[in-house]
């Protein structure tokens, strides 16, 4: 199954883990066999495109030269090494770069690595809506892809880091820490267009939000009936097959 998303400027395919190529035509997709999720496959042209299969080399193009020229490369050393940049210099990297290298340390298997960094781009994208106008010309197409990012690599970047509940809890609180920790430096460029109020105090709010957020979810998944509830939802989805392999 392909899913396509159009959005001005951008097109965002992504592939189901059970392509038409894999599942025979007589085999029902209730008998279908579920496969684990091994390659985040998305597309969000042109900044990122999946490899065609495992073990390929995606098309990276986020304007940030580590990441473009490394990202791409199956090592995980080189994958480590975007990573490493990032944090050196954390200030002016866009949350579409830590997306990028959120889904190839997951392709390498630095899956809680992965989340993490996920989580990260995520709530980075997060203040930059509380904070700028991402409707503005110029921005709006970043703000664009952000989403796509956020949507199409989400479902298997979630489907994995809820394997382990407890550990997901741990890693978002320090995604939240290292956001607030790292403000994003454009978020003060002058000649980016704001949202009304003043930007520190719209940032200290939107980090706010996300603790708020946080915390709203622990305590709906410490309630029993709302485990079970989800813990459903899972198995229907076949989550521990396609997500929590090792």
């Amino acid at each position: 199954m392909l899913r396509r998303i159009v959005v001005p400027l951008t097109i965002v395919l992504m592939h189901s883990t059970a392509t038409a190529q894999n599942v025979p035509k007589e085999t029902s997709a209730a008998s279908a066999v579920v496969m684990p999720v091994k390659q985040i496959s998305l597309y969000v042209l042109p900044y990122y495109e999946s490899a065609s299969s495992p073990g390929g080399r995606p098309s990276v193009n986020v304007g940030y030269g580590i990441a473009d020229q490394r990202l791409p490369s199956g090592k995980q050393e080189d994958i480590l090494a975007v990573r490493d940049a990032i944090e050196a210099n954390p200030e002016r990297i866009t949350p579409m770069t830590i997306m990028a290298l959120a889904f190839r340390l997951y392709d390498v298997g630095l899956r809680d690595d992965a989340v993490f960094w996920f989580y990260v781009a995520k709530n980075r994208y997060a203040t930059l809506l509380q904070v700028l106008d991402m409707t503005a010309p110029g921005l709006v197409q970043a703000a664009e892809a952000s989403n796509a990012f956020v949507l199409l690599g989400g479902e298997t970047i979630n489907g994995y880091a809820f394997c382990d509940i407890a550990k997901q809890r741990d890693i978002k609180m320090r995604a939240i820490a290292w956001v607030e920790q790292h403000p994003y430096a454009p978020l003060f460029f002058k000649q980016l267009p704001a949202l009304p109020g003043d930007r520190a105090e719209n940032l200290k709010q939107s980090i706010a939000n996300l603790k708020t957020f946080s915390e709203k979810e622990q305590q709906f998944l410490d309630d029993a009936k709302n485990l079970e509830q989800f813990q459903k939802k899972r198995r229907e989805w076949h989550a521990q097959e396609k997500f929590c392999w090792s």
